[in-house]
This record gives structure tokens, C-alpha cells and sequence, in this order.
């Protein structure tokens, strides 16, 4: 035990360390956001000389926040239940159903993985332009409805569910459907919910997309409104786009601190 004890403290050290490196740009973040222009200007490492919301109006003034709060929950939350709503029969189908083809279907799902998103987006964009969907909600989900990077995930985590599982369903007179969403999906909790987390997040964050695919604020997403923060005034008020993008991270770290649990189960 006395032999563990310095392994146990040089690597409660590095944690912390870690953590330390981890927090401090975001704690610098939140303090700028509570600074003035002035005091920002005069010193912008320094701590604030008081906690002045001015910023935070300002943000609040400047944008139509509850909408774009609004209108970027309802694009990541979509798009998050469909990639798990269809990334689970696709998964199931690749890792336990027989059928020809089975290895070159999940080598075409691994070989999308490497095509860079950029390259699609002109054919999706005129597709869209076609079907009228541009500057509206299906336009901001419908094209990531799919993920093969969730099929890859839940095809490998399906791998170790043992097909004796399936059969008794099969063998209880249990449909296809009733086996992917009533047996299978209780036991990929951990699985489905990294899942749901990680598209979430990107989505959530994602400029690209939402930029070139709307034209007003009716289905702008909140990052293109912190953006827009920069662009007013005659020079950039880093006070008002810290305090932005603190609120721009606040959903996801409130997601992530309700479902730790569930992310820690699915590394064990």
C-alpha cells in the first residue's frame, strides 16, 4: 500500500493539473465577460475590479436570444434523437443479421467516415434549393438524420450482446422492431446516450451549416448569433463575445453534467 501511495499522488497531480489546464481558459472566458471595455482594454489578463453585467445586457440587446436559444435546442436535440433512432436498426442489421453483402454495406459505412463534409455540400445544397427547404428547420436536420459514425458505434458496441439474446426474443414471438427498440436500446443506454451527447455538441456548435443555409433570423442557430457580436460597433468588444459564448456553452455543459453517469458506463 505505502508502495502505491506516491503512483496515487503523482497521478491525482497530473489530474489536477489537467483539470487546472482544462478550466482555466473557460474561467478566463467567464471573467472577461464580467468586465468593461475600459478595464478589458487597460489590462485583459487581470481580474475584474467588480462583476458588471453590462456585457450580458448587451447581448441580451443585441440579439434575439430566446429564439436562437430555441431554434439551436430544436435542431441538436432533432437531429440527436433521429441519428439515434436510425443508427440503431442500421447498427443492428450490420452486426446481426446475415445477409450478402453485409461486409462491403459496413465498409462503405467506414469509407464515409474519411469523405470530409465540405465535399457534399454542393450537391446537398442544390438538392435542398430544389426541394424549397432552404432557410427552414429540415434544412438545418434532415442532411445529418443519418451518422455512420453512430452506426459504427452502435454496430461495434452490438458485438457483444450475445446472439442467444436475440433468438429467445425471436423464439417469444418478438418482432424485428419490438428486438432494436425494446430489448436492444435498454442495454446500448450508455451507448445510445455518448451518442446522442456527441451529436448534440457538434451540432449544437456547428457555424458552417446553419450560415450557408439560412437567410434571416427566424432559423438562425445561436452561434451564428454570437458571431454577429463582432461585426457591431467600430471594434471588437471582446467583453460582449466572451459573455456570448458563455452562453453558447452552457446547455452542453448542463447536458453533459446530467448524463455523466451514463458516459462513464460506456467507457467501462
Amino acid at each position: 500500500m505505502t508502495e502505491r501511495l506516491p503512483v496515487r499522488v503523482a497521478a491525482g497531480a497530473l489530474s489536477a493539473l489537467a483539470v487546472a489546464l482544462w478550466l482555466l481558459p473557460y474561467g478566463w472566458m467567464v471573467l472577461t465577460s464580467f468586465k468593461t471595455l475600459p478595464e478589458l482594454l487597460a489590462a485583459p489578463t487581470s481580474l475584474p475590479r467588480g462583476l458588471h453585467t453590462g456585457a450580458w445586457r448587451e447581448v441580451f440587446a443585441a440579439l434575439p436570444v430566446g429564439r436562437y436559444l430555441f431554434t439551436s435546442a430544436v435542431v441538436a436535440v432533432a437531429i440527436g434523437l433521429l441519428q439515434v433512432a436510425l443508427c440503431l436498426p442500421a447498427g443492428y442489421c450490420l452486426a446481426k443479421l446475415r445477409f450478402r453483402g453485409r461486409s462491403w454495406a459496413f465498409g462503405l459505412v467506414l469509407a464515409s467516415l474519411l469523405v470530409p463534409a465540405p465535399v457534399t455540400f454542393v450537391p446537398v445544397f442544390v438538392l435542398l434549393s430544389e426541394l424549397r427547404l432552404v432557410n427552414t428547420l429540415g434544412a438545418l436536420i434532415l442532411p445529418f438524420a443519418a451518422s455512420a459514425f453512430g452506426t459504427f458505434l452502435v454496430r461495434q458496441a452490438l458485438l457483444s450482446v450475445p446472439d442467444e439474446l436475440i433468438e429467445a426474443a425471436r423464439l417469444d414471438g418478438a418482432s424485428e422492431p419490438t428486438i432494436v427498440y425494446r430489448i436492444l436500446a435498454p442495454i446500448l443506454a450508455p451507448t445510445l446516450a455518448s451518442l446522442f451527447l456527441v451529436s448534440f455538441v457538434f451540432h449544437w456548435n456547428d457555424y458552417f451549416w446553419p450560415l450557408v443555409m439560412t437567410t434571416d433570423d427566424s432559423v438562425r442557430t445561436l452561434p451564428l448569433g454570437v458571431a454577429l457580436l463582432r461585426e457591431q460597433g467600430t471594434g471588437v468588444r471582446w467583453h460582449v463575445v466572451m459573455a456570448g459564448n458563455v452562453l453558447l456553452s452552457l446547455p452542453p455543459l448542463a447536458l453533459f453534467a446530467m448524463a455523466q453517469k451514463h458516459l462513464l458506463r460506456s467507457l467501462r
